[in-house]
């Protein structure tokens, strides 16, 4: 993916949507997309201009000692005030995108950071802290009235890799850094993070940190948190950092206090990241299933075994078709294996037994230095894709939520089944359409698995993202009655605080406002994240 890195200098970003401003669907794809969803547009909704935008002038001022770091232009405003969820996208398209940040700052150091927050506490002004912008759950957004004004964090700036241990594999890092800069830095040096999120190229090491993202392996070390050696955290009540440690047993860990605390608590501002040698030998395949309860007992077995596939990937019949990877209404299993050291592809083979005593079928599989069969090669394009596709229905007038979750093994079954029924059911009592509702495993465990859901339905013409509302309230409600977390790697954000709440215990929500209390008393970090404002 970071071989594409020359031409970013000549890309804009998109303000309201996914990715590359040039990389959305034209109009005719757009139309072409929306004949397949009942209920949607006759055209496409024009492209949102930050001009039609009724952006006031800002509520606070920064002192002179901080103008320089900080802008109030409103192009900058604009695109830092919502994440890229559907809602966001929704808003964006009907020019509703909430409340816009008064400033935007792009701190260049640590003291920087420190002095902003001084000034946010003293002045009463929200601090929202801002990455790479692609939050899927109200993470970058400010919601409210309590504070007079809000800045938007920006760490972009801070983006250097300003040490690397190959002895030790690993490397000291700041927060800011996006994953191409990153992964094109490490290159030298034989060594990679190997973290590939499906925003791999639009986040950064800071978003993944402060929301424990999910990755690229979907077996074993799966999650941000598995590479985190130590953090540097700047708070209004002073700065740390964690000793750099293999592992270690003193009391509670530092560190997993600001892992998914999402600015709520602190800023982080730089971390020692574990890495890898980069792989050079790899293999994949997929397996077909005609009945979706056999792929599932197939994939348990591959997890319960050990031999930690990097890709384990299950698409139900929806899923597999949507992305190309079957047409012929089969679930497909998609699995993939990677080494720096030796060949995988007996590993691959071992792997492929399990899910053909399941009853399934392989497809030829593509060996050490061969190509990947079209099932694999056509997921692989899919999920680059999807978000850009994703933006081109929401043109349509069509509703588009995602949504992930894990739970055991005992729970899976029933916990696919009522989603897929309820939330179907309420997004045809919703828009008066018919909704598809796929389901995908993302990530498997020996104990259990994450079940990650697409919902496509035909929206209400002006009223998608209150349609968006109302599907997600049902999917939490059928989370929670199966015991299944609000979310397995995109956070909790604003839009997930009902759920979070409902989930964590009493003592640890006690034990999470007092720290927010010592470490933010004037309560301008992320406010309504996590707790309320």
């Amino acid at each position: 993916m970071a071989e594409a890195a020359a031409p970013r200098t000549h890309r804009t970003r998109s303000w309201w949507g996914w990715g590359w401003a040039d990389a959305h669907p034209d109009d005719a794809e757009c139309v072409a997309m929306g004949a397949l969803v009942p209920g949607t547009l006759a055209r496409p909704l024009p492209l949102p201009r930050i001009a039609d935008l009724r952006i006031g002038p800002p509520a606070a001022t920064p002192p002179a000692a901080l103008a320089p770091l900080v802008t109030d232009d409103p192009a900058a405003r604009a695109s830092h005030a919502m994440g890229k969820a559907f809602r966001d996208v929704a808003r964006a398209l009907r020019g509703r995108p909430g409340r816009i940040p008064d400033l935007v700052a792009h701190p260049r150091s640590d003291r920087d950071v420190a002095d902003l927050l001084e000034w946010a506490g003293e002045q009463g002004v929200a601090v929202v802290p801002y990455g790479g912008g692609s939050s899927v759950v109200g993470g970058v957004e400010y919601r409210g009235d309590a504070h007079r004004a809000v800045l938007s964090l920006d760490l972009s700036a801070m983006d250097a890799v300003l040490e690397v241990d190959t002895a030790g594999r690993s490397a000291l890092v700041q927060a800011g850094i996006l994953g191409p800069a990153l992964e094109d830095r490490l290159r030298p040096h034989g060594l990679t993070l190997r973290h590939f999120p499906q925003s791999f190229e639009f986040s950064t090491l800071g978003g993944w940190l402060a929301t424990r993202a999910g990755g690229h392996y979907a077996t074993g070390r799966t999650r941000i948190d598995d590479f985190a050696q130590s953090l540097r955290v700047v708070t209004p009540a002073g700065a740390g950092t964690s000793w750099r440690l293999p592992s270690s047993g003193a009391g509670p860990s530092p560190d997993r206090l600001f892992l998914g605390s999402e600015g709520a608590l602190g800023i982080i501002t730089q971390a020692w990241m574990r890495l890898q040698e980069r792989p050079h030998h790899k293999a994949s395949a997929a397996v077909a299933f005609a009945r979706f309860q056999d792929a599932l007992d197939a994939v348990r077995a591959v997890a319960q075994s050990d031999l930690l596939p990097a890709n384990c990937r299950l698409l139900d019949a929806g899923e597999a078709a949507l992305s190309g990877a079957s047409h012929d209404g089969s679930a497909v299993l998609v699995l993939g294996f990677e080494s720096a050291t030796a060949p995988v592809g007996d590993r691959l083979a071992l792997a492929v037994d399990a899910p053909l005593a399941h009853g399934g079928t392989a497809d030829p599989t593509g060996g050490d230095g061969a190509p990947p069969d079209a099932a694999v090669g056509a997921w692989r394009s899919a999920f680059l894709r999807m978000p850009y596709l994703r933006d081109g229905l929401a043109r349509m007038g069509a509703v588009v939520e995602t949504f992930e979750t894990a739970a055991t093994w005992d729970r899976i079954p029933a916990l696919i089944d009522d989603v897929r029924s309820e939330v179907g059911a309420a997004a045809r009592k919703a828009t008066g359409h018919p909704a598809l509702v796929n389901c995908r495993l993302t990530h498997v465990y020996p104990d259990g698995a994450a079940p990650y859901f697409t919902v496509i339905a035909g929206g209400r013409d002006g009223d998608e993202d209150a349609v968006w509302d109302e599907l997600k309230a049902v999917a939490e409600d059928v989370l929670h009655r199966h015991r299944a977390t609000i979310t397995h790697h995109h956070a909790v954000g604003r839009d997930h605080r009902r759920s979070y709440d409902r989930q964590r215990p009493e003592p640890f929500a006690l034990a999470l406002r007092a720290a927010k209390d010592a470490l933010d008393p004037h309560g301008v970090l992320n406010p309504g994240v996590l707790l309320d404002a």
